[in-house]
């Protein structure tokens, strides 16, 4: 996977993504996910979890004492604990994962279904699916149609509808449970104003430039209840003449017969 073609092509987009980062712009974006997805981690409770992150580390807030970052090369590992493999073939086992965090690299994958795949099954039962991506229908995905210079990041990525990702997710049994906006800019701004993210985070209102998926298992395993045969208390004659009729009705009235005649002897 390190000396592919395919690891060394995402590896390229990675790192010609870190010069976005580190402008204002890309900055205050980062900052203001951040603070979207510390509500939903750092209170969760776990032992694993993934993040595949085009930009810095996001988890760092997270109560999940054992974050795996994603990588396509070695040469770009954060670590010796480094998940490095395919984005369409984690070198994990089924269901063993508490949080899964894709940010932003569904846009830059050729077969970013497959990837979503490998996410959802690498979660457990319990598990939460975070996706971040760019809003087409935000103010820069509007200006994304027109922009002629789409070669660097992030205009060169395939920005996908939550609508488009929501199909995605439920052709593999997972439910969108929230979706948030984030980043508001107003005109002519690189950083999102405190006055425009305020309102925007207030109503939630979809013209953001990014946005935060939400996504459970929709198919969890229901507990399971043994059933305890037996009546608590003895049945009342009449509850039983009330209910059993043929033979066993005759056998009653027969019995009461012989209990009479040996009351009369």
């Amino acid at each position: 996977m390190s000396n592919s073609p395919m690891a060394t092509s995402f590896a390229q987009r990675m790192e010609e993504s870190q010069a976005y980062w580190r402008t204002e712009a890309g900055r205050s974006l980062w900052e203001t996910q951040r603070a979207c997805l510390g509500p939903v981690v750092e209170g969760r409770k776990g032992r694993h979890s993934l993040e595949m992150s085009m930009g810095p580390a996001l988890m760092t807030m997270s109560a999940i004492p054992h974050v795996i970052h994603w990588s396509p090369n070695r040469a770009m590992a954060v670590s010796d604990s480094s998940l490095v493999c395919p984005p369409d073939q984690f070198a994990l086992p089924d269901r063993c994962l508490d949080a899964v965090v894709i940010h932003h690299w569904l846009e830059h994958l050729p077969e970013a279904h497959y990837t979503l795949q490998e996410a959802t099954r690498v979660l457990s039962d319990t598990g939460v699916l975070v996706l971040f991506g760019f809003n087409p229908i935000g103010l820069n995905g509007l200006t994304q149609r027109w922009r002629k210079q789409k070669a660097q990041f992030p205009w060169c990525g395939q920005w996908r509808t939550v609508n488009r990702l929501r199909d995605w997710l439920a052709f593999v049994d997972f439910e969108v449970e929230r979706v948030d906006y984030c980043c508001f800019r107003g005109p002519m701004s690189t950083t999102c104003g405190e006055r425009w993210e305020a309102l925007g985070r207030r109503h939630n209102l979809p013209l953001g430039e990014s946005y935060m998926i939400q996504a459970q298992r929709r198919q969890r395993h229901a507990p399971v209840e043994r059933l305890k045969f037996g009546l608590r208390a003895p049945a009342s004659t009449s509850s039983l003449g009330a209910t059993r009729s043929g033979a066993s009705a005759r056998y009653s009235s027969g019995q009461s017969r012989l209990k009479k005649d040996s009351e009369s002897e």
